[in-house]
């Protein structure tokens, strides 16, 4: 099989893992599991060079420093402005190979098992060389809302044909999917042939396809940065390659991925991820938690104790301080604190 090209997104500003997680300092940049950030950690995903082509980053400009410090040299896209994940990928599918096989990893994801990744890499890039517009699917073992899902439909040699996409059901109908067995959630991670997905855009977003074409065509490289035409990238209406693309190609496939997945999408997220003691606790940063189940603590400098009360999180972060349920870490996005970073 010839060498998978990665493209890693790094988009989005975590504020739902606010106050940790800031504008100038977002989510993928910070070690929230080990010591090396989620962004470093999805470089290293990629890093086997018998398998992958060097790696091609998006970010926007605020983020290029973070980048360097945390990665050095890497060929970049320098978005001019967010707009979601259609142009992003659009923009660097004009800077493959139109027969090559991109692999596209946001930044900001866990993956516990890097050789359960691999193999899904493998899958998904098998089933793209055939044609197919590949996502990885996550096995659900709850019934979550607040992911999408992707219901399986006709078996095909290393995945499935894509019935249908489901944007983050209530939770009667993610019982149902839960219990139904044929859907998994949408992991977020893409394997597309270069040329179909530059076709399906321009077959379905004829508008976007024209205006990423150009902002790709007058563009420039300055050393290891790519400089989109920024006049042709502000007029690109915002959009998920989800809904752009995948939601109406007829060429959609699925592949099962049992990767230690997670999104880190809030503070709950994160604690299930970081592993509970006998007490399910977690605590990172000194801490004295007495008669308490469901707690974690997350703090970067003072003391905190936690007497009596379960499924609570604080988090710490120099003058700024987090309470807040277990159950509404989904909400922490919407404070005042969160949206002004």
């Amino acid at each position: 099989m010839s060498a998978i090209y990665p493209v890693i997104l790094c988009g989005g500003s975590g504020t739902r893992l606010w106050p940790r997680s800031r504008r100038a300092h977002p989510k993928p940049f910070l070690p929230l599991l080990g010591d090396r950030t989620l962004f470093q950690q999805a470089l290293d995903r990629v890093a086997d060079p018998a398998m992958f082509a060097e790696p091609l980053i998006v970010a926007g400009q605020e983020h290029t420093g973070l980048i360097a410090a945390q990665a050095g040299e890497h060929r970049l896209i320098v978005e001019p402005a967010a707009r979601n994940t259609a142009p992003a990928i659009a923009l660097a599918a004009h800077l493959l190979p139109r027969d090559a096989i991109m692999l596209v990893c946001p930044s900001d994801h866990h993956i516990a098992d890097e050789a359960a990744f691999k193999a899904g890499a493998r899958d998904a890039a098998a089933l793209a060389s055939q044609g197919h517009l590949v996502s990885f699917g996550i096995s659900p073992d709850r019934p979550a809302t607040g992911y999408g899902y992707i219901e399986r439909g006709e078996k095909l040699a290393h995945g499935h044909r894509v019935v249908r996409f489901v944007e983050k059901p209530d939770l009667a109908r993610a019982q149902q999917f839960l219990a139904d067995g044929g859907f998994v959630w949408n992991g977020g991670i893409f394997a597309f042939p270069v040329g179909a997905l530059l076709d399906e855009l321009a077959a379905h977003r004829p508008d976007m396809a024209k205006a990423v074409a150009q902002a790709a065509s007058e563009g420039v490289w300055d050393g290891n940065q790519f400089l989109p035409d920024a006049e042709s990238f502000a007029a690109l209406s915002a959009e998920s390659v989800d809904y752009a693309v995948m939601e109406n190609t007829s060429h959609a496939a699925v592949i099962s991925a049992e990767m230690g997945w997670s999104d880190i999408g809030d503070w709950s997220s994160l604690m299930v991820a970081r592993g509970a003691d006998q007490n399910g606790n977690v605590v990172r940063g000194v801490a004295d938690l007495s008669d308490c189940s469901g707690v974690m603590v997350d703090t970067d400098g003072p003391r905190v104790s936690v007497v009596g009360i379960d499924d609570v999180i604080v988090v710490v972060d120099g003058d700024e301080i987090l309470v807040v349920g277990r159950n509404h870490t989904q909400a922490v996005g919407k404070l005042d604190g969160a949206s002004g970073n």
